[in-house]
């Protein structure tokens, strides 16, 4: 039985907080996620290497303006199946298809700069593979799994019995993946909830370092 809903045929994110998303997802990791600056409104790297200047944050972009997106709706079933396995409901947030994770995992791969190009040389070779892998061994559509059988099959690319990814390829199409998806889950404010981070937060009195931080360093804590 599918868990994961549909995706519907929402409207297309604003393209300003699709630039503003990919910076703090850029921001919230550390596994070499970067691009041109998209705060400036000309890149001389992006002009150097012939696809033009960054989007203007100014601008009202329609559907398709700055760049058109790649999946079609078998694959965003597929990546919604998948971003709602890594990333289910549960007592920390919502599913990641509630954050629309899947639409920024489109928008993702189809952006022009170079890392976001790099990963989609390993995102979309790796939805055909990984769909295929599960026919073959599920006799089935990974979106039509139960929830359980989903979770088994991508522990079956991750760790294997003898230690040993049994397909080195998907296996590193699922790290991707997972990397991408949590970077922008996780730089929502549902997402903060989730790991409780607080951000910056105006408060009647600021408390100072605690006692102890101050006693470390040998600093004595006045009160006025």
């Amino acid at each position: 039985m599918n868990d994961s809903p549909l995706p519907s045929k929402m409207e297309r994110l604003p393209r300003r907080a699709v630039l503003q998303w990919f910076a703090a997802a850029a921001a919230s990791t550390s596994g070499g996620v970067s691009f041109p600056s998209l705060a400036s409104g000309q890149s001389q790297a992006l002009a150097a290497s012939g696809y033009g200047t960054d989007p203007d944050l100014v601008k009202v972009y329609q559907p398709g303006d700055a760049w058109p997106l790649t999946f079609t709706d078998d694959q965003l079933v597929f990546v919604t199946a998948l971003a709602d396995t890594i990333l289910p409901a549960d007592d920390f947030g919502p599913a990641a298809s509630q954050l629309r994770v899947p639409d920024y995992v489109d928008e993702w791969i189809s952006a022009p700069y170079p890392s976001q190009q790099k990963d989609r040389e390993v995102v979309l070779p790796g939805l055909g593979q990984f769909e295929e892998f599960v026919r073959k061994t599920r006799q089935s559509s990974f979106s039509e799994l139960d929830s359980e059988t989903r979770i088994a099959v991508c522990r079956t690319l991750t760790s294997a019995p003898d230690g040993k990814n049994p397909d080195k390829a998907l296996a590193n199409f699922l790290h991707r993946f997972t990397l991408i998806a949590a970077g922008a889950y996780f730089s929502t404010p549902e997402g903060w909830k989730a790991i409780g981070y607080a951000g910056n937060q105006a408060t009647a009195i600021f408390a100072g370092p605690p006692s102890e931080v101050l006693q470390q360093v040998g600093v004595e804590q006045t009160v006025n």
